[in-house]
């Protein structure tokens, strides 16, 4: 067994990331990421369940991409799910980082044995999370356990939301070793949208954007629009695939034939479809796209979920914060946004504030440099 070489500075330091799998929305963040780096990045992941209908990344420009083997137990989703990665320590091997970032899930028995190598040989490695909720079910206190000595096990953790960030302190972890980088997917904008009307024109437009599944609550969109006072119904565009889908397009054939299905769209079809809403809705849980619709400079309509949401809407400044699996509190947020289209118009201008000024992709990349400097001061 050799030390690893130690840098010095972190303009000399060699990054390793390990991923279950690497998702193409992830695309901005890690050419910044690469761009920052200089060809010293590697990224380490697996391929995807067939039933997660996630796209991989194939390259990142500016960086080395491995291609490990997933074997997977159970559905990602169950609570007893486990994914051993082969081939993470062979990469490790080869590529030799200094630094390590490794997804901060206790459920990968091979990242164990990474963070092991990484500090048999002097290095520091970083876990990458949305942080460490309660768990439930007759085995929590056993996951409970095995969650906290995985992620006391690193050197420092960065969180998607400042509310992981507060779990993983309740953790045990130092607050000096948790960094917070909130959750972004769209690269800092640098033109301000077209103006838009003071008023709606004939109806308002509506958007939702996310893969259609069950957790992302479409039907509630639906039935929350259809019971609407006419004068407010708006027109509704729903972007994205998935199973759900055609149960959806038949629901809303039924109760609200204004919803309009326009199937998965990629970078000019989908900023397409954000210049044309006046209002972005996410009554699920998830919501990256909720980011790109700032960059667009659309109030939100957003349920809450994992706590990331939490810092992408302030209340009453730039959209509304609900309530999950809440119908009525849904209504009463589309009257209170469609009735006044001149302030949905402001609250959209500070939607674009925030996203230029506080989350995007380029926030999220500083914050990964200021953990790796700190691990390499310490």
């Amino acid at each position: 067994m050799s030390n690893l070489p130690s840098p010095t500075t972190i303009e000399t330091v060699r990054i390793g990331i390990q991923q279950r799998v690497l998702p193409d929305y992830r695309r901005a963040f890690f050419v910044c990421l690469a761009e920052q780096f200089g060809g010293r990045l590697s990224l380490f992941a697996g391929q995807p369940t067939a039933q997660e209908g996630i796209r991989p990344l194939a390259t990142v420009p500016n960086a080395k991409l491995t291609l490990g083997v997933n074997l997977h137990l159970f559905h990602p989703s169950h609570p007893l799910y486990l994914c051993w990665q082969l081939g993470l320590l062979r990469w490790l091997g080869e590529w030799q980082p200094q630094v390590l970032i490794v997804e901060a899930n206790p459920r990968y028995p091979a990242t164990r044995l990474a963070v092991h190598w990484m500090h048999r040989r002097g290095g520091k490695v970083l876990g990458w999370g949305l942080g460490a909720p309660p768990l439930r079910g007759f085995l929590a206190p056993l996951r409970q356990a095995q969650r906290t000595d995985f992620l006391r096990s690193l050197d420092g953790v960065i969180a998607y939301s400042r509310r992981g960030a507060r779990e993983y302190r309740w953790a045990g972890l130092p607050p000096e070793r948790v960094f917070t980088a909130v959750n972004a997917v769209a690269r800092r904008p640098t033109v301000p949208p077209p103006p838009k009307p003071a008023t709606f024109g004939s109806e308002p437009k509506v958007l939702f954007v996310g893969r259609l599944q069950a957790r992302k609550r479409v039907d509630l969109l639906l039935r929350a629009c259809a019971e609407l006072p006419a004068r407010l119904q708006p027109q509704l565009a729903i972007v994205g695939d998935g199973p759900h889908r055609p149960a959806l397009e038949e629901l809303a054939a039924r109760i609200y034939p204004k919803a309009h299905f326009l199937g998965d769209r990629r970078g000019p079809g989908l900023d397409e479809a954000f210049a044309w809403a006046d209002l972005f809705v996410l009554p699920g849980t998830g919501g990256l796209a909720a980011q790109q619709a700032m960059a667009h400079g659309l109030p939100l309509i957003i349920a809450q979920g994992d706590g990331t949401q939490e810092d992408l809407v302030r209340p009453a400044v730039n959209g509304w914060l609900l309530p999950p699996d809440d119908l009525d509190a849904l209504k009463r947020a589309l009257v209170e946004a469609l009735s006044d289209a001149a302030r949905l118009r402001q609250m959209g201008q500070e939607s674009f504030r925030i996203a230029v000024e506080e989350v995007n992709v380029e926030a999220m990349v500083a914050v990964f440099e200021q953990a790796i400097s700190t691990l390499l001061s310490s």
